[in-house]
């Protein structure tokens, strides 16, 4: 070993003793706060301005995104010495809903996977997990219908959300590559029905005599491909790591810029942090102008809106609810005015909640 590599080895694992030392004292502080607050160590809002101000001071050479990574992971495990939060989650293990807890909540929690959305509402709202995280939106797909119909009825707020670039990978038994060429004897590819669409080209061009059957979730496309070296699943990286599976190509998908926004579900909304989003849900009568009337109060206080997604009534024919994103806090002074006017002009409103925007 040369002389300035043992130096430099010698810097670093001093620089480690040194962020282990200032770990354990966050980590004390944290329990400090912990209990002067009964054990609730989880403030959306709280971590969410730690979070932004690290990656604001961020002076390199690691990207803001790795600096999000790493500090939600110090968070993660410091809340865990109290209390390990329990989240439920679109399951089975494997599946991106997964990935979207972890990038949110960190490996300490305790992920609960749920067979359906309903079960992930259902879960927190009788108290058997602290949070839940449920699909929404995909950039390339579009809304999660069943995760709209459940807020219109659920108790549920809206206390964060998670923007999970979606990779899509092929996997299969490494026992199963039986040459060079990793995709030599697939004769069929699982996955969810969203996922074979959104790597539909790549499919057709790199496997086209296979054939794609959809099941459930891409974590049981995983486990079924582990079942048979002529099988393939296409999923996520966790995946992969949860059923020992060997990836044989990466970022499959068709869309370079594949993201799905997943929603952090709890009893309660977050308070303000500086940087916030509001979702809410109207409805108006069936006649001309409405709309512009229900969207009038936010355009002239300035509040600006992020997304609007209209949904038909079961109840009644051609009648629409709206689904809204806006920014800013529920409790800001402009959103305030704007949400009691437009109370006004509609037949229904609820704000579905308050939460800090999404870091990449």
């Amino acid at each position: 070993m040369s002389d300035d590599l043992k130096r430099l080895r010698d810097q670093i694992d001093d620089l480690d003793d040194r962020v282990l030392d200032l770990i354990s004292q966050r980590a004390r502080l944290a329990q400090a706060i912990g209990h002067l607050k009964n054990g609730n160590v989880y403030r959306p809002e709280r971590e969410a301005q730690v979070v932004r101000r690290l990656q604001a001071a961020n002076p390199g050479p690691l990207p803001a995104e790795s600096v999000a990574v790493v500090i939600k992971e110090i968070m993660s495990a410091c809340r865990a010495l109290e209390q390990p939060l329990g989240i439920a989650f679109l399951g089975p293990q494997g599946t991106f809903s997964e990935a979207a807890m972890v990038k949110h909540f960190g490996h300490a929690a305790q992920g609960q996977p749920m067979a359906s959305i309903d079960e992930v509402f259902q879960a927190v709202e009788r108290g058997e997990a602290q949070f839940g995280v449920t699909p929404v939106e995909n950039s390339t797909e579009g809304a999660v219908s069943r995760t709209l119909d459940l807020l219109l009825g659920s108790p549920l707020k809206i206390c964060g959300e998670v923007l999970l670039r979606v990779r899509q990978h092929l996997m299969r038994r490494a026992d199963g590559i039986a040459s060079a060429d990793a995709l030599e004897g697939i004769q069929v590819v699982y996955s969810h029905a969203q996922s074979l669409s959104q790597c539909h080209e790549w499919l057709n061009q790199k496997l086209p005599a296979a054939r794609r059957i959809r099941v459930t979730s891409n974590g049981e496309a995983a486990r079924m491909a582990g079942e048979d070296p002529h099988a393939a699943a296409v999923a996520g990286e966790i995946a992969a790591e949860r059923y020992g599976l060997e990836i044989v190509a990466r970022d499959i998908e068709d869309e370079a810029n594949n993201t799905t926004r997943f929603l952090v579900l709890s009893q309660t909304d977050a308070a303000p942090s500086g940087c916030d989003k509001t979702s809410l849900v109207m409805s108006t009568k069936n006649r001309p102008g409405t709309l512009l009337e229900l969207l009038t109060p936010f355009a002239r206080r300035g509040v600006s809106m992020t997304k609007l997604e209209s949904r038909p009534v079961r109840s009644g024919l051609w009648e629409y609810v709206f689904f809204m994103d806006i920014e800013g806090h529920r409790l800001d002074t402009r959103t305030q005015e704007a949400l009691a006017e437009v109370e006004q002009y509609s037949s229904m409103l609820k704000v579905l909640g308050s939460y800090p925007m999404a870091t990449r």
